[in-house]
């Protein structure tokens, strides 16, 4: 494997600097397109195979597979990546050239969902593959991670609002933890964040010890930089900052942020240095699928405290009017399988969700997400299918205080996806409750059937269960 990758970096850098511009076979002409390798790679694509005796005996049998395939391919069957030749080859040594004979003897070119029956990889997650073991320069790679390949499933878990800005109740009592923000959560529910595949949380505030409050919020939140540090011993994996509070010091703050949460090495979504950089999803590979999380935030609704990212000003991707940052969610899906919304949005206090959430959901759903979660309500929201897809409207706070006094006991939990080949394969919910600075999740009878049950009133389109499973009615 590792002679015949070789051969395959040493084409990368014309895969990466000649491209041309082709109908999809089957594309009305200008309709669809994608990038293919130009000419001239083939040349180069001749030369190494004449000098690979590495490859087995049945290259031309597999180089006739290969044009068999490209030029049958829709561009969804190739998942409007630029594969070539090279690329077939590539599948057929990590996978074997038996997984090639099957595609090619099925003889359907359309359906993408073939490459995982041949392989037990997505076309996306072999695309990813090939250009990590070519380097191939047009191709970024560092916004997806690779999970551990040898699991069936993945679970995918979301919170609501965590909050650690100095003075708050919370930070108060985490500054009197022993070990530090793990002890602010009880210990069957911190050994669900640490276990999950994937841990997401919304990031209610900027790292900073800069910047002025903005004049004339109402509430603004900042925490010293080196409690980043505290996000390791819960588990978290990537972080949103898609919210309306992260902008709460101006440019200093979340530019701080930016660079507080690089330097720790957490992967953040939602905000950047640029619209470009803010509207950057990330992602995850897993049980042979690639699972991507987009995040943003409508609010502000009516003020404009939190500023949006532009070509030139560092900030937020706002979903106020859906139409950028559903581009963004069917970009996503183009190159993924599996597309999970993170957003910001509804009613501060209102446990009923509004018809400004379901346009947007709805909206999203359209736009090619799998799945979404929502929060900023400080409350939970009831759990519904839009349009076939599973929509937790609010998780509410999770972590959080918003003053200096402790809050009452409050309902929350986690949003659970259970990921393996055949995609979402269960959506749950973990009931949970705050309580005097510490969350812990609610495992006691008397108190978990009331929370399921009060969400299942408020939901039209959706069961809990007893043990959390989610249901469409």
């Amino acid at each position: 494997m590792k002679s015949r990758l070789k051969k395959y970096i040493g084409l990368a850098a014309a895969l990466s600097s000649a491209f041309l511009l082709i109908s999809c076979s089957g594309a009305e002409a200008g309709s669809d397109t994608v990038p293919i390798a130009a000419a001239a790679v083939k040349d180069a694509d001749a030369a190494v195979l004449s000098s690979d005796t590495d490859f087995p005996a049945a290259s031309d049998r597999l180089l006739s597979e290969a044009e068999t395939i490209l030029s049958g391919a829709s561009c969804d069957f190739i998942g409007h990546h630029p594969i070539n030749e090279n690329f077939i080859l590539y599948v057929a040594d990590l996978c074997g050239s038996n997984a090639i004979d099957a595609i090619v003897s099925g003889g359907n070119f359309s359906d993408p969902e073939v490459w995982y029956e041949a392989t037990g990889k997505s076309i996306h997650v072999l695309w990813d593959g090939y250009c990590r073991a070519t380097g191939i320069s047009y191709y970024e790679t560092t916004r997806t991670k690779v999970l551990k390949e040898n699991k069936d499933t993945a679970k995918f878990v979301f919170t609501g609002d965590i909050g650690m800005g100095e003075g708050l109740a919370t930070t108060k009592y985490l500054d009197l933890c022993e070990n530090g923000l793990s002890d602010c959560f009880s210990a069957n529910l911190l050994s669900e964040m640490r276990d999950a595949d994937v841990l997401t949380i919304n990031n209610e505030f900027p790292y900073t010890d800069r910047g002025e409050a903005l004049s004339g919020k109402a509430y603004t939140f900042r925490a010293h930089p080196e409690r980043v540090e505290e996000l390791k011993d819960i588990g978290v994996d990537l972080v949103s900052i898609a919210n309306n509070h992260v902008f709460d010091y101006g440019e200093d703050g979340i530019l701080d942020t930016f660079d507080t949460l690089e330097k720790a090495g957490y992967p953040y979504i939602g905000a950047g240095r640029n619209i470009e950089d803010a509207a950057e999803p990330y992602s995850f590979i897993a049980c042979g699928r690639k699972i991507t999380i987009c995040s943003a935030t409508q609010i502000e609704r009516a003020t404009h405290y939190t500023q949006e990212a532009t070509e030139s000003l560092p900030g937020v991707l706002k979903t106020l009017h859906p139409e950028r940052f559903c581009a963004e969610i069917a970009r996503a899906k183009r190159s993924a399988d599996i597309v999970i919304v993170f957003v910001h949005w509804g009613t501060e206090g209102n446990a009923n969700y509004g018809a400004d959430q379901t346009a947007l959901a709805e909206a999203f759903a359209g736009a090619g997400a799998d799945a979404i979660v929502g929060g900023h309500t400080h409350c939970l929201q009831a759990v519904e299918y839009v349009d076939g897809i599973p929509c937790f409207y609010s998780l509410g706070n999770y972590w959080f205080s918003a003053t200096g006094a402790m809050p009452d006991r409050y309902d929350t939990g986690l949003a659970e996806f259970t990921i393996g080949g055949d995609g979402i394969e269960d959506v749950s919910f973990l009931p949970c409750y705050f309580e005097n600075g510490v969350v812990s999740e609610t495992a006691d009878e008397g108190m978990r059937k009331p929370e399921i049950d009060r969400l299942n009133e408020l939901s039209h389109t959706a069961v809990i269960a007893d043990d959390g499973s989610i249901s469409q009615k």
